[in-house]
């Protein structure tokens, strides 16, 4: 039987990273935001390298979600999926995802902000994803009677071991401590977009220093995070501490 984790963040949360830590298990295969192409193709934001990303995905909503649901890449019992709630906006509803284990990671709204406005430009708040991101816990929780997990990059970045072998139990699978390391670069299962984005985790062979103090944000960039902060501090509430 596969598990197929769906893990849901916004950009700039340390997804990639995570994506690296569950890539480094030998019983792990990953897909990098598999939606991603048919998002831009049905919505036309202009991302950095948007018609190379479509051009080098499957963009037919339905057809990604059979692939999703099927076995894992190589036959792996393990199959982690870096999800972005904000992609989803054709016809796929996360009720549709009925053999995943969903799981949620977030990251506080100034840090967000002050990390998304430096790789491209922030309109509004819900580019981030945090709205979107709670109507899927809200709506997972209800389904199940039970929370889903919670994971904070700030309590990942403090400490890896702790908040990922929680986050192992609450999945229902072992901890391995090869979450903790991983091979410097790009890796083969990354999207073609990581040539933009992925500079820093690909320059790194494991997760970065706990985090100092907030970036000082001003003008718009202060009222995007803002208006993300209750989203944020809902989802919070839930997070799994080490």
């Amino acid at each position: 039987m596969t598990i197929r984790i769906a893990m849901w963040s916004g950009p700039r949360n340390i997804s990639t990273a995570m994506m690296r830590s569950f890539g480094a298990r030998p019983d792990c295969a990953v897909s990098d935001e598999p939606f991603y192409g048919a998002f831009l193709k049905a919505s036309g934001e202009p991302h950095p390298m948007a018609r190379e990303t479509i051009e080098s995905m499957d963009c037919n909503w339905h057809s990604v979600l059979e692939s999703l649901s099927g076995e894992a890449p190589g036959g792996e019992p393990i199959w982690y999926q870096k999800h972005m709630p904000h992609h989803m906006t054709g016809p796929v509803a996360l009720a549709a995802f009925t053999s995943h284990r969903h799981a949620f990671l977030i990251r506080d709204p100034d840090r967000v902000v002050a990390s998304y406005r430096k790789k491209n430009e922030l309109r509004r708040p819900e580019m981030l994803g945090f709205g979107q991101m709670r109507r899927y816990f809200e709506f997972e929780a209800e389904r199940t009677g039970t929370v889903p997990p919670v994971v904070d990059s700030d309590d990942i970045l403090t400490d890896p071991a702790g908040v990922l072998g929680k986050l192992c139990i609450a999945l229902g699978i072992e901890w391995d401590t090869a979450m903790l390391h991983w091979e410097k670069g790009p890796h083969p299962e990354d999207g073609i977009w990581g040539e933009h984005w992925y500079d820093k985790v690909n320059s790194s062979t494991g997760f970065g220093k706990a985090p100092g103090e907030l970036p000082v944000l001003d003008g718009e960039y202060r009222e995007t995070a803002d208006a993300c902060r209750d989203d944020y501090e809902e989802l919070a509430r839930y997070r799994i501490k080490a």
